[in-house]
């Protein structure tokens, strides 16, 4: 009875790890928010870091084309959006899954308001060389003073 028990037991957390971390990664790109700094910004002077995660299940993410733009930060308050370049993460025809995490830097914030502060958030999007455009996240609230 004991070594039947234990031989179900086991079918069982051999048939649990079926997740979806096993599961094929697609071509389009995945985002998800990992942080934003400082959590108070100076306006027209303080630069701002999101730092996001990224999967692309091809590697056809970055690009080393100069004027290119493929990584897309909307500020909330205002609807303003800041584009960058991600340079190349793999080399063409890599056809790899890569993942890691990437530092998108806005430069300045505007301060829109008229009190002595106020509240922004932002929305980041990335693309990759096919043209397949990421999901959107939005950062948590940073606090923008004059």
């Amino acid at each position: 009875m004991r070594a039947t028990l234990l031989l179900i037991f086991g079918l069982f957390l051999i048939t649990s790890c079926n997740k979806d971390d096993n599961q094929e990664v697609g071509d389009t790109p995945v985002i998800m928010f990992e942080s934003i700094s400082p959590g108070t910004a100076k306006a027209y002077s303080d630069s701002v870091v999101i730092r996001v995660q990224y999967e692309d299940g091809n590697g056809d993410l970055g690009e080393n084309n100069t004027t290119e733009s493929n990584a897309f930060v909307t500020d909330t308050r205002s609807g303003l959006e800041y584009q960058f370049r991600i340079r190349q993460l793999a080399p063409n025809d890599a056809n790899i899954h890569i993942r890691g995490s990437l530092n998108i830097v806005v430069p300045q914030v505007a301060f829109i308001g008229s009190g002595s502060s106020e509240t922004a958030t932002f929305k980041v999007k990335i693309e990759d060389r096919a043209g397949n455009m990421s999901n959107e996240i939005t950062t948590t609230a940073i606090t923008v003073t004059p």
